[in-house]
């Protein structure tokens, strides 16, 4: 597991109201979750995706492309992860990578998505053949066929053009 920070890792300052990175939750998740995995967890970086910058990116990259892995999960920032995913599948790596991520921070207990989201992508990385992948809330995607819908808050299967609306139009009339 590559670790990016992300509201995933986001801690609270109860005096303040403010998101901070202090560590990373994931050794805890994985403890808590009795994860029998063998899983080797390194962190990459503590931030915000929307302050990742070109060389986040391209190391993040170049770790995926360096390891000797084959199957990598990768919690980020859920506002720029399908950017990150499209960089990874550039690569054509023949390994199977499946990024995640929270909108709600592990730390705000019950109500965050994030432990649901990893256990998905920790399974999904099992199975799945190589490609590069997106989880969230049991859904998975391929790295170009999704988008995030920043007014429902979710993440969904994007239309590939307008072609295809102009389809969707048709058949409902």
């Amino acid at each position: 597991i590559f670790i990016t920070g992300g509201t995933f890792d986001k801690s609270y300052n109860y005096l303040n109201g403010e998101l901070f990175f202090k560590k990373t939750h994931l050794p805890e998740m994985l403890e808590t979750s009795r994860c029998k995995l063998d899983i080797e967890v390194e962190t990459l970086m503590m931030i915000d995706s929307l302050d990742i910058k070109s060389s986040d990116i391209k190391k993040i990259v170049s770790k995926c492309k360096n390891s000797k892995h084959k199957r990598i999960v990768i919690t980020h920032g859920t506002d720029t992860l399908v950017n990150t995913a499209e960089a990874i599948a550039k690569e054509k790596l023949d390994k199977t990578i499946v990024l995640t991520g929270a909108l709600i921070p592990y730390e705000f207990g019950n109500s965050s998505d994030g432990f649901f989201n990893l256990g998905c992508a920790l399974s999904f990385v099992q199975t799945f053949e190589k490609g590069v992948y997106i989880t969230m809330h049991g859904k998975y995607f391929n790295w170009n066929e999704v988008k995030k819908n920043k007014e429902k808050g979710v993440f969904e299967k994007k239309i590939k053009n307008r072609i295809t609306i102009f389809k969707l139009i048709l058949i409902k009339i």
